[in-house]
């Protein structure tokens, strides 16, 4: 483990915080973002028209950080551009941890001077032992600790997932589409121009922290490229490791540059490079946080052949469709399985090859328990190794006329069926389902540990990924 990495268990989970040049016109962002750290918090400001403001927020403030009578684990920066290089050097006095630079201007600017000011900040952080973290970034995010990069972003509690990223903008979005998905942050950190720590070193810590049990990454270029993918090697077969590489086209290498000074790498030798390693590489958001529920959240498998439940025959096609054009199987059932379907299964409206047109059968009779048998049929059909389930409530309701609702009994179903099957399972809420409506009812999934996907094209790309590395980490240990 190198030094900086050893180093980066103090800053990421720090016991004292001090924010430098925080103020009214910002709204006293730092601070309050701070403002459910669990440590000791500090503010350093010395324009007396900001002070009151500051203590009215009930936060102590000093004149320098050299005056604050506490050891300091990390520091926000948020001071202009010339001054920075000064408050680095008060940082390496003080001892301090580390610090993140939220001021910008720097090389990703293509001047000189800001070339210069960088260079300057780096160079005194290394000679000092200090760990700078940017400069133009958002610093870190502890969700236990409540140490925030925004003041929406939850905290409190423990999350498991770490998260890389040059881009403020996207670790923070990583951090609250992921929270209403059930996958929470153990430490995420935006990185910005990276001038002395590297996604290198952020993805070393992330593999030896034991609270993180996946990493995600957004990059925009490479440093310490051979040390990096030597890092990747080691990591991935006892971490996944889900990586969005921006840059893929020439404008957005471009804008690249201009946004965190970061130089393009071949998209084909990283396509190459990161297949070797066993990295699962996606191409939004979306498709981050799609991944990562099917990572953290679905039973681990390495087999492709899918058994999928719809509710119409219209869906049963396209769900069918989607699954294949991902990689994925999806074969006919064992005669032992029709020879069940058949004993309860309502052909009128339906069909039962696979996937199993259900509407029919979920319109009549006892509802929540056709649909478990359903389920139990596929949990036992050696053809079989997945299972995704469409859910509406709304449809199922009004093909249902005076039976219980399913927004009362699916989710805890579908939930008493994942415990006790060995086989990976997805919900699917269909489209007729509002989004305000969806998103309600996906927190009931969410609660269960039930990964939900908002469309069939996304649980199978998701899916036919996870498969992907499940089958690398297997040959690695053979």
């Amino acid at each position: 483990m190198s030094d900086i990495v050893s180093r980066l268990e103090r800053v990421l989970n720090p016991r004292s915080v001090a924010v430098v040049g925080d103020k009214r016109a910002m709204g006293y962002f730092w601070l309050r973002n701070m403002s459910t750290f669990k440590g000791k918090l500090y503010s350093v400001q010395i324009d007396p028209n900001e002070i009151p403001g500051i203590l009215e927020l009930g936060v102590s403030n000093y004149a320098g950080l050299l005056d604050i009578p506490d050891e300091i684990d990390y520091v926000v920066c948020a001071v202009p551009r010339p001054v920075a290089p000064r408050i680095v050097a008060d940082c390496v006095a003080k001892k301090v941890g580390g610090v993140s630079l939220f001021t910008s201007g720097f090389a990703e600017t293509g001047e000189e001077e800001g070339i210069r000011l960088q260079e300057q900040t780096a160079s005194t952080a290394r000679e000092g032992g200090l760990i700078l973290i940017g400069p133009n970034c958002m610093g870190i995010y502890n969700r236990r600790l409540g140490v925030r990069q925004a003041m929406d972003q939850p905290s409190g509690d423990e999350g498991d997932v770490g998260f890389i990223a040059h881009s403020g903008t996207h670790a923070i979005n990583f951090s609250l589409l992921g929270a209403a998905h059930g996958v929470k942050i153990s430490k995420s950190v935006s990185a910005g121009n990276c001038a002395v720590v590297t996604p290198a070193d952020y993805l070393e810590y992330m593999a030896q922290d034991a609270e993180t049990k996946v990493i995600g990454m957004y990059l925009e270029g490479m440093q310490e490229g051979r040390r990096f993918f030597d890092i990747l090697k080691r990591t991935t077969p006892l971490k996944p490791v889900v990586v969005w590489k921006g840059g893929a086209f020439e404008g957005g290498r471009r804008a690249m540059f201009s946004h965190t000074g970061a130089l393009a790498t071949s998209s084909t030798a990283w396509q190459a490079l990161t297949k070797q390693c066993g990295v699962i590489s996606v191409d939004s958001l979306d498709e981050m946080v799609d991944v990562m529920k099917a990572l953290l959240f679905a039973k681990p498998a390495t087999g492709r052949r899918m058994g999928l439940v719809a509710l119409t025959g219209g869906q049963s096609v396209v769900i069918t469709d989607a699954f294949e054009r991902a990689g994925l199987d999806v074969p006919l059932l064992s005669d032992r399985s029709y020879a069940e379907l058949s004993t309860f299964f309502d052909v009128i409206g339906g069909s039962y090859r696979n996937p199993l047109d259900a509407g029919g059968t979920l319109g009549f009779g006892a509802v929540p328990e056709n649909l478990a048998r359903m389920l139990r049929v596929l949990d036992a059909d050696e053809r079989i190794d997945a299972v995704a389930v469409e859910v509406s409530p709304r449809m199922m309701s009004r093909r249902m006329p005076g039976a219980q609702s399913p927004v009362d009994w699916l989710p805890d179903m579908l939930a008493a069926h994942k415990e006790r099957s060995t086989k990976p399972l997805f919900a699917i809420l269909h489209p007729m389902d509002l989004e305000a409506f969806a998103a309600q009812e996906r927190q009931k999934y969410v609660e269960r540990g039930i990964p939900t996907f908002s469309g069939f094209d996304q649980v199978a790309r998701a899916f036919a990924k996870v498969v992907e590395y499940r089958r690398f980490v297997a040959e690695m240990s053979q």
